[in-house]
């Protein structure tokens, strides 16, 4: 019974919003540049589809959280899920929108994408600064078959306020308690070593310019800049490769209902197949809407990507979200969604 409630919630909601479209509302967010690349796409998709513009600032998760509760955009975007505390004093609505691996990037003369091998420890030692040169026997025990250089690794981070940060930096805090005490995880931390590049674009750019240097970056944006990525050891122990398989096999494991707003961090998760840095990037609108002609056609974006942006996303080597949580995600706009006390959407 709920499971039919549901789907005749989901195909009302898309109806509506798809007939809303033909009103042509332009709608601005901002954000994370984790999702960047896929919401671009869905936005052009969108576009034709309706008629309806967006216009996506890709700003990081820091900025589009100072965005939306400065009210100055329709919808932030971050990678770094606020908490229930945060998001009732705002009075914001919290969901996730897809799914994404952030993967090591490297420049080494001679190093292919998926070649190198490293394991959290050592990636965390690296950016510590206490793994100094490309050939450390840290490294080079776990790529026996690789010649690397005796040179120094230059090292490159966020300087802006970052989701893919925060997850990086949760990534490395679970599996490095040298890390942990020493830097911590958060969306901005003080770096021990290294020089800071603005968004994945700005990493993804230093990172093709510098010899012997390492980054990360959305997987999106390895492959668009022609980057060598790395393998990583899971929890499992296992060398994976960033791929849609390892980060889906990651994502199995969430459990949406076990965090407010659905804000489930996904790294290191268990699995032989997981790849261990996995993430969702979320979207924030608040509950009460004084825009509602914006604030409707913001759900038809959202709707429409669900509804048919899974391939698009599938094609970018994003994880789509299953039916199941787009329904949960329908069900709670429905429920929260207010103009003046009174629902948002019939």
């Amino acid at each position: 019974m709920l499971k039919r409630s549901l789907v005749k919630l989901s195909a009302a909601l898309a109806l509506s919003a798809m007939s809303f479209t033909s009103q042509a509302v332009d709608i601005t967010g901002a954000g994370a540049t984790f999702p960047f690349p896929i919401y671009a796409k869905w936005a052009a998709d969108f576009k034709a589809a309706s008629g309806n513009a967006v216009n996506y600032q890709s700003i990081g998760s820091g900025g589009g959280v100072q965005q939306i509760t400065a009210k100055t955009v329709d919808f932030g975007a971050t990678d770094d899920p606020m908490g229930g505390e945060q998001l009732d004093k705002v009075g914001l609505m919290q969901f996730p929108a897809v799914i994404g691996g952030t993967v090591p990037v490297v420049n080494v003369e001679g190093v292919k994408p998926g070649q190198l091998k490293l394991t959290g420890p050592v990636l965390a030692d690296i950016y510590l600064g206490k793994v100094k040169r490309w050939n450390d026997p840290a490294i080079q025990s776990l790529n026996a078959d690789v010649k690397l250089p005796a040179a120094d690794i230059i090292v490159v981070y966020r300087s802006d306020g970052s989701g893919t940060t925060f997850g990086w930096t949760n990534y490395l805090s679970k599996v490095s308690a040298d890390w942990k005490a020493k830097v911590g995880e958060g969306k901005a931390v003080k770096w021990p070593a290294g020089q800071g590049g603005k968004g994945n674009e700005g990493v993804a750019a230093y990172v093709k310019q510098l010899k012997n240097s390492i980054g990360y970056v959305e997987f999106a944006y390895a492959k668009q800049n022609g980057l060598a990525w790395t393998q990583i050891s899971n929890k499992d122990g296992k060398f994976v490769q960033p791929e849609l398989k390892s980060f889906s096999a990651a994502a199995a494991n969430a459990q949406w209902d076990s965090a407010p707003g659905m804000g489930v961090v996904l790294t290191d998760q268990p699995g032989a197949e997981s790849w261990p840095v996995t993430s969702a990037t979320f979207i924030l609108l608040y509950k009460n809407q004084v825009k509602p002609a914006n604030a409707k056609a913001t759900v038809a974006f959202f709707d429409f990507a669900f509804s048919k942006g899974a391939e698009t996303a599938a094609a970018m080597d994003y994880v789509p979200l299953p039916a199941a949580v787009t329904d949960q995600i329908r069900a709670a706009w429905k429920a929260n969604l207010k103009v003046d006390d009174k629902p948002l959407l019939d």
